[in-house]
């Protein structure tokens, strides 16, 4: 039951990233989980690293708003990284 809590968790970040951040992105489905599911792990990192408190891998509120503002992150650093690739 983890890892479909994870790929939900992830898609829900990802859909609400995307959201945040209008505009074209190449990838579906797919590439929103795994933007969700890889901002859910870099704003852990960057809560950790900012405010010293390890962010545990609980799904609760506080947990979803630093895995949309990662996925934010990631999302902002994908289409740099695809816009550049694509010119």
């Amino acid at each position: 039951m983890g890892i479909i809590s994870w790929i939900i968790f992830g898609l829900i970040a990802g859909v609400i990233a995307k959201l945040l951040m209008p505009g074209r992105d190449p990838g579906g489905c797919v590439i929103t989980m795994l933007i969700g599911i890889v901002g859910a792990f870099v704003g852990g990192f960057l809560y950790e690293l900012l405010t010293g408190v390890p962010q545990y891998t609980t799904f609760d509120i506080p947990s979803m708003i630093t895995a949309i503002l990662g996925a934010v992150v990631v999302l902002f650093i994908y289409r740099l990284l695809v816009g550049r690739a694509g010119r």
